[in-house]
């Protein structure tokens, strides 16, 4: 073919070629240098243009990633074939592949968060661009820079040659912000708002979303937020969240699966080849022993050991069991069933979950660390006429096992109800007064009551008299008169709190925050301190308490412990107070879009039993009862003058016989009173 008939793309090649040679002749004539030293910049000069090779990111983690002996239990060479059901999951982060929102609801102890570091090392490395990773607080944003990213960069040669040291200046790399070219990584945290606006973001890694709080900063959800800052690069972005689940209906993670093609990895049986993805429920062993947990194969039915679990994954393979309305959303689910052998072995599986018997809270924790699955909280009201069958005869308004009263007050139209409730080791509490002050708010003789009331006194079982420690009451009626009797009480003793309806089982109770009141006519800004509760969290713990059965009599005398928890219900405690503490149940409702929530709905108009104990409870994690370690406890019997061995170490607790037991010895933990009848003085 003669060079006047050649095509575009060939003469163009050509020019391409020729101005190569020229550009390369150029700059060796320009060097003053040796022959030697200008052939090094040329080659230098040649690789600087050669494009990157392209990678999905399990192929660069394996390539480049380094894991560190301070961040993994397994430091060297990162290996997709450790955890090759990682595989899939990296790829789909990869800028070729369709997939723009990539979800992983996991147990614990699968390899996870390497997966996230590894998107984040194949960005700094071969996709630069904004990249916003969001963890649940600040706080754990700063631990994961300097725990694993900083190690990340260390010791991957291709990633530390991109970010300059944090001591170098203008190095651009901080705590929370790590430059490279072409890009910036931006660590953050949930509870920030003004972190999760501080930038537009093509990649978004949001890790442990079920840890997130509801609001950031009271300015929304901060998933949504998050996503926002991908907008405007439509369809090059990724959002990758990853989490282990918590409560059904509640879940983020959970209900970002369900919206998903809802990806299982299958694995062939080692004996008939049967693929299937593993289920807990064929994970089996012989009753009393662990060690012999096997699983059982779906199609064959034999027991497979666990030593074919390496060859099973290796062999597995990713499929969708669902069909997701989006396209380029898809999720991905394992248990721990997969962890790879070193990491959790089945046995170790059978154990926890033997140990997890008889506590719905550890019963929770292992459905979500273990199955990688939600828990379906009951809120199934107890029986009311159950709960009467169960009522005792206390020797005391206060037993020997309580050890400070709280008391929760509802406001309402024509009275104010209080319940004070008396606790003791492992949160057990008893109902120790039922009292209905008539009037209502606009009656001032109604708040001098109450006023009064803080200073009652109830009788201990060691003859002492115990005053309360803390009185929560409810703003949502009236707040302005409940603003105003409050802070002329002062803080010590009284707690105003704000109800709201949602499940925060991390912080229940949050605050104080202040808000505006109104005293004597007179608007004073930030005037009164203001608690804030989840009371879906307390009513769930409240049902659970109430399902506890205690043990009998003679148990007790024998040594068994009353569980943790036990509601302790006073003869006196009538069929319509019964009845107000289970007016509520916990119900499961699905929007248009089939996303699922929890709320709390009366099954009766009169609920104040429940609500005064919710605030009670919510006193009690004020005073701090839910975080008191071994020696505030054995400090807080002493002052009250109870045996300090817990009764599931000692066969009976004697009643003291010194006048001075009843007498506070101990420095005072805040707002505990115990006052010293007079016959004592």
């Amino acid at each position: 073919m003669s060079e006047s008939s050649s095509t575009p793309w060939q003469t163009s090649g050509s020019r391409l070629h020729d101005r190569q040679e020229e550009d390369d002749h150029d700059l060796t004539e320009g060097l003053d240098l040796g022959f030697d030293g200008a052939e090094d910049i040329l080659r230098v000069w040649r690789r600087g243009m050669r494009p990157d090779a392209n990678l999905t990111v399990s192929e660069w983690a394996d390539a480049h990633r380094w894991l560190s002996s301070r961040a993994a239990a397994e430091p060297g060479r990162y290996r997709t074939a450790r955890a090759p059901y990682l595989r899939e999951i990296m790829d789909a982060l990869s800028p070729g592949h369709p997939a723009q929102r990539i979800s992983f609801m996991k147990a614990a102890q699968v390899g996870a968060t390497e997966a996230g570091n590894n998107w984040i090392g194949f960005v700094i490395h071969h996709a630069p661009g904004p990249m916003l990773a969001v963890l649940p607080t600040v706080e754990m944003a700063k631990r994961t820079s300097r725990g694993r990213i900083d190690p990340l960069i260390e010791d991957s040669p291709a990633l530390k040659e991109r970010v300059q040291p944090a001591r170098s200046r203008d190095a651009g790399n901080s705590m929370l912000s790590k430059e490279f070219p072409g890009g910036i990584l931006v660590l953050t945290g949930a509870n920030s708002a003004t972190g999760l606006r501080s930038m537009p973001a093509r990649y978004v890694f949001l890790d442990e979303v079920d840890a997130y709080p509801a609001s950031a900063d009271e300015e929304g959800d901060p998933v949504t937020l998050a996503e926002t800052r991908t907008t405007t690069f439509a369809h090059r972005r990724k959002v990758f969240m990853v989490s282990t689940p918590t409560i059904r209906g509640l879940s983020r993670i959970e209900r970002e699966f369900e919206a998903s093609d809802q990806r299982r990895y299958f694995v062939p049986c080692p004996h008939c080849g049967h693929r299937q993805w593993l289920q807990f429920e064929r994970l089996r062993w012989d009753k009393g022993r662990p060690e012999t947990a096997a699983y059982h194969c779906a199609g064959c039915e034999r027991p497979i050991a666990e030593h074919h679990k390496t060859d099973m994954l290796a062999r597995g393979e990713w499929r969708a069991t669902a069909l997701s309305d989006n396209p380029t959303s898809i999720g991905f689910h394992l248990s721990a069933l997969y962890s790879p052998i070193g990491w959790k072995s089945w046995e170790q599986i059978a154990r926890e979950w033997l140990a997890a018997q008889g506590s719905d809270e550890m019963l929770r924790a292992a459905r979500n660390t273990l199955l990688g699955e939600t828990w379906v909280e009951s809120g199934e009201a107890p029986d009311w006429q159950r709960l009467a069958d169960r009522r005792e005869a206390l020797a005391a308004q206060v037993p020997m096992g309580g050890l400070f009263l709280t008391a929760g007050a509802d406001v309402q139209k024509d009275r104010i109800e209080v319940d004070v409730w008396a606790w003791g080791r492992g949160l057990e509490s008893w109902l120790v007064d039922h009292i209905v002050i008539p009037g209502g708010p606009d009656d001032p003789a109604c708040w001098d009551k109450l006023t009064a009331l803080l200073g009652q006194t109830w009788e201990h079982e060691n003859g002492a008299f115990m005053t309360l420690a803390k009185l929560a009451i409810d703003t949502g009626y009236e707040s302005a008169a409940v603003y105003a009797w409050a802070r002329a009480q002062g803080i010590a003793q009284v707690a105003p709190i704000k109800g709201l309806e949602g499940f925060n089982r991390a912080t229940p109770v949050s605050g104080p925050t202040f808000v505006d009141a109104t005293v004597n006519g007179r608007k004073l800004k930030r005037g009164a301190r203001l608690w804030t509760v989840a009371t879906a969290t307390f009513k769930a713990e409240t049902y659970r308490y109430l399902r506890i059965e205690r043990p009998a009599d003679e148990d007790t005398a024998l040594g068994v412990a009353t569980p943790a928890g036990t509601i302790h219900l006073p003869d006196w405690a009538d069929s319509e107070w019964l009845k107000q503490l289970v007016a509520e149940q916990l119900v499961t409702i699905r929007n248009k879009r089939g996303y699922a929530r929890q709320e709390w709905q009366k099954m009766r108009e009169r609920n104040e039993a429940l609500d005064t104990r919710i605030y009670a409870r919510a006193a009690a994690w004020i005073l701090g009862a839910d975080r008191f370690d071994e020696r505030m406890w054995r400090q807080l019997e002493k002052q009250a003058g109870v045996e300090t061995t817990p009764i599931a170490q000692t066969a009976e607790t004697e009643k003291p016989t010194s006048p001075e037991a009843g007498r506070i010895t101990a420095p005072r933990p805040r707002g505990w009173k115990i006052s010293t009848p007079k016959y004592m003085e």
